[in-house]
């Protein structure tokens, strides 16, 4: 682990100006990846700026939906009353994803900058073009199982982000305001979000990334579609939202035939590999269920 300083921000714009002066400086929240990383010598920063005093932690419903503080925690978000009743999708992922520790601990704003757990990654042992661009990337032909299908290249198949959330908020056109210093999460108010879901399916019950998950909405009139939201986790080179399947969803009948055909258009494009081939399948039938359970 390398040497580094350690200052603490009372304002934003301290915040900002510290990090301006220092621009290899890292913020620090919950602090429960940043902390793994400089261990492993995978992040080296000369500065630490501590942001927890920060006013950052507020849940709050505004007039265009739910705006939710960088600092919020994530057990704190996922029990929220708001959350819970107006984005099932988003409380879900949120309360599915690590450990009851690591969710008293881990912000909002840091959840969604999560680096990939590709173990080549994470081991600098080996090479890897995501920290040494053009140095190789061994998942291609070593152990691939967990990694991605859709949006992978020759130069990576990572699945860029690990986590739960994203995924969520992929499917609700989440958006992060405008700055070097992420201070909130805005969430737009819509049907679809509030009938939602997020499912996830992992190799055991607890503390285990998604082999595959879906974030479902759907806006359901008369028995048809008029709205849905579909994105994917754990398949993709990013929170993978699938407008394929939103396409084929629409003005359809909420039947398992229109889930299924819309889980076929979203894996579409897959590439698998040696070891992850499953997934194909695996995503499909995990975005069926979710879709099922949504529909009622």
């Amino acid at each position: 682990m390398n040497n580094f300083s350690y200052t603490q921000a009372a304002t934003t714009k301290e915040a900002t100006g510290r990090h301006k002066d220092t621009p290899l400086a890292a913020y620090l929240a919950g602090g429960t990846t940043l902390l793994d990383l400089m261990k492993a010598n995978l992040d080296e920063h000369p500065q630490l700026i501590d942001i927890n005093p920060l006013p950052l932690s507020s849940i709050e419903q505004t007039k265009d939906g739910l705006r939710i503080g960088a600092l919020a925690r994530m057990s704190d978000v996922g029990e929220h009353p708001l959350v819970v009743q107006g984005y099932p999708a988003v409380s879900q992922s949120l309360l599915l994803a690590a450990s009851p520790q690591l969710r008293n601990m881990a912000s909002i704003g840091g959840n969604m900058l999560q680096r990939t757990r590709c173990g080549y990654f994470r081991d600098a042992a080996f090479p890897c073009n995501k920290r040494v661009p053009g140095s190789g990337c061994p998942a291609l032909v070593g152990d691939n199982h967990n990694l991605a299908i859709l949006g992978v290249s020759e130069s990576c198949i990572a699945t860029a982000y690990p986590g739960d959330l994203a995924v969520a908020l992929a499917a609700f056109d989440a958006v992060l305001e405008p700055g070097e210093l992420i201070v909130a999460v805005t969430i737009p108010a819509a049907a679809h979000a509030q009938r939602s879901a997020y499912l996830k399916v992992r190799e055991r019950s607890s503390y285990a990334y998604a082999l595959a998950s879906a974030a479902v909405g759907l806006e359901v009139q008369a028995s048809t579609i008029r709205a849905a939201r579909v994105a994917l986790g754990g398949v993709g080179a990013q929170p993978w939202r699938s407008r394929e399947a939103e396409k084929v969803l629409t003005g359809q009948p909420a039947t398992e035939a229109t889930f299924r055909a819309a889980a076929t258009a979203a894996l579409k494009g897959a590439q698998p590999r040696k070891d992850n081939a499953y997934k194909v399948e695996l995503a499909q039938n995990t975005l069926v269920r979710a879709l099922q359970q949504v529909a009622g």
